[in-house]
């Protein structure tokens, strides 16, 4: 589907004056916060200064009326503010109604924004005013099943085929076989699944929902012969339909067997419950469709499924998933679906609801929510992903991610000595797993031991994890660092460190531990290579800047030092913890001779940063 284009000269002139793409249907991972176009709408306004001088106070045609909230909506669009520029598109309609592009960009960021009512009542509004478009057709025809009004929708469908508009749209014949099925005409209906089951390229898909309206009619052996088959039922929906259809023909002890081999079945509680209960005797109805709707939202959610999966992400995988939800909102996989897609768009505040739904559900998914929790950290918004790690492991104390991702986020928020005791835990919970799955929790534990001082420990877990994975860089510069800075171990450190620049050449936090175990050693010759190499990829880092400084001054480059002092004190290295702004001053005040020399009588120690961490989850990151 393709959204309708502008037509009116007033939204294609806007249209051109913008750089930025239609940001409201770009489903793009974790998207940057981007730049409001303030230069564009400031030009704008001085245009229009410039026209009411000349034309005896009238607006210039580009900012009257129409663009101020075309901009605005633009500018929510791109940054996939979907209520924002709902709010905005609705103002650009009531300015030019005629225009299908501005209807249909409003109907886009209703739906996204789950206002579905005002989407099917704008898209009514346009159907009655000859204004229909194919996104707006799309949201009726999800309205009359909704309603619940199978002839009706029986009647598009086929006005639809009279006018020779989608005679190959695969959703539009799967959701017309539907529709027979609610009319009552359960023969007809399945004898339309099966004319589309005859084209391969699409027959796994059209069985599956073939195998739900056979189960639906009773003929539950005829719906296992189409779930067996892995290429229609091997997916979380398939497994459930076809355990529920199993239990109808008494087959449990083989459901049970089938689920037991579902690989990652703990992590998916209602499979786990499902299986619990066919295995004690329970009763289990055939439930995963109750209804036509159900079946057509499951058609919505795969082609959301597919939209959003592809290469080039599909804008209007939002739109199916939201459809699919609405029409079927005890289906907990289109729920997590919106979620997780609005999550990806950093639109939080519209996914908890879909977030909490799902948990009062009984459905909450860890993977979903470990996802959820890292988006949450990679937000800025900690706090919120530290409530939702403690809530993860409380519903699945014996999940070891889920404690691990707690100890990630305490750590993050350098509370190290209350993210050792959530590593313990998850390295209990590990220990008979495989070599491979422990590395990362004893390297962490490790970080957060010694931040909190707690070296001798933190050193057999960071030596523990090398044994197990030797050639992961990070790990190898945070141990060889470590022991630089402690003045122990000097020659493996230094080793180790050059090992990690090896394995990962171009990472600067590496470059400049290299550069700084030279330093500290007194090798200031031999650091000023590395230093150098860290600054070309780190050059805005204040921390970087400060050493690249002290490696000048020890070599005798003093006016090069004092540049690089007076650099990392313009990038505010207030914020960096491990950069002190009034040593940098009494550098350049003083030069490095006179402050060590005073840290020396005071009986200090050099300052040194901390060791560096490149790692998922870590600080630095």
């Amino acid at each position: 589907m393709k959204l309708t284009r502008p037509r009116s000269a007033i939204a294609l002139a806007l249209l051109t004056s913008l750089a930025v793409p239609f940001g409201v249907l770009q489903a793009q991972p974790r998207p940057e916060p981007r730049p409001a176009h303030a230069q564009e709408v400031g030009q704008s306004e001085s245009a229009a200064a410039g026209a009411e001088t000349q034309q005896d106070h009238a607006p210039a045609p580009l900012t009257f009326g129409l663009a101020g909230p075309y901009l605005a909506a633009r500018m929510a669009a791109v940054e996939s503010d979907f209520r924002a520029a709902a709010r905005y598109f609705a103002q650009a309609v009531a300015h030019d109604p005629e225009d299908r592009y501005l209807l249909d960009s409003a109907l886009v960021a209703l739906v996204s924004a789950g206002d579905i009512g005002r989407a099917v009542s704008l898209s009514s509004d346009m159907e009655s005013d000859g204004r229909a478009t194919e996104l707006s057709a799309l949201i009726r025809k999800a309205e009359l099943v909704h309603q619940g009004n199978w002839q009706a929708l029986l009647d598009q469908q086929s006005a639809d085929d009279a006018e020779e508009l989608r005679r190959d749209d695969l959703l539009d014949r799967i959701v017309n076989a539907w529709a027979l099925m609610g009319a009552g005409r359960a023969s007809d209906a399945l004898s339309a699944f099966e004319a589309l089951a005859k084209n391969p390229d699409v027959a796994p898909l059209v069985n599956y929902h073939l195998a739900l309206a056979r189960a639906m009619v009773g003929d539950y052996e005829g719906a296992d012969a189409l779930l067996s088959d892995e290429a229609t039922g091997a997916h979380m929906l398939g497994f459930t339909a076809r355990a529920e259809v199993l239990a109808q023909l008494e087959r449990r002890d083989e459901a049970v067997a089938m689920l037991d081999g579902v690989q990652g079945i703990e992590a998916e509680p209602q499979l786990q419950a499902l299986r619990d209960r066919l295995a004690s005797g329970e009763p289990v109805a055939f439930d995963v469709v109750k209804t036509p709707a159900d079946g057509i939202a499951q058609v919505y959610l795969t082609f959301a499924s597919a939209l959003a999966s592809s290469p080039d992400p599909e804008p209007l995988s939002l739109i199916h998933a939201r459809l699919a939800a609405w029409l079927s909102p005890d289906t907990g996989e289109a729920r997590l679906m919106v979620a997780q897609l609005l999550q990806d768009r950093h639109q939080f505040d519209l996914a908890e609801p879909e977030f909490d739904a799902l948990r009062r559900m009984g459905q909450m998914r860890p993977v979903a929510e470990l996802s959820r929790i890292d988006a949450l950290s990679r937000a800025d918004r900690r706090d919120e992903a530290e409530k939702a790690a403690l809530s993860l492991t409380a519903a699945y104390p014996d999940l070891p991610q889920a404690w691990i991702a707690l100890g990630d986020l305490l750590r993050q928020q350098e509370k190290f000595a209350q993210a050792v005791p959530a590593y313990d835990k998850a390295l209990t919970l590990l220990s008979d797993a495989p070599e491979q799955a422990r590395w990362f929790p004893l390297y962490a534990r490790g970080i957060a031991l010694e931040r909190s001082g707690q070296f001798d420990r933190a050193e057999q877990d960071l030596l523990a994890a090398i044994e197990i994975n030797p050639d992961q860089a990070s790990l190898l510069n945070y141990l060889g660092y470590s022991w630089i800075d402690r003045n122990v171990n000097l020659d493996r450190a230094l080793t180790m460190i050059q090992k990690a620049v090896e394995l990962s050449p171009g990472d600067g936090y590496i470059l400049d531990s290299l550069a700084w175990a030279y330093f500290r050693l007194g090798r200031y010759q031999e650091a000023v290579a590395p230093m150098e190499q860290a600054i070309g990829t780190m050059a805005s880092d204040p921390l970087v800047n400060d050493h690249l400084g002290d490696i000048y001054w020890m070599v005798g480059r003093k006016r090069e030092a004092e540049i690089q002092w007076k650099r990392a004190l313009s990038l505010d290295p207030s914020e960096n913890d491990d950069v002190d702004p009034d040593r940098i001053r009494a550098k350049l005040d003083q030069g490095l001779d006179a402050v060590l020399a005073d840290e020396e009588a005071r009986g200090e120690s050099p300052t040194v940063p901390q060791p560096q961490a490149e790692a998922a989850g870590t600080p630095r990151d």
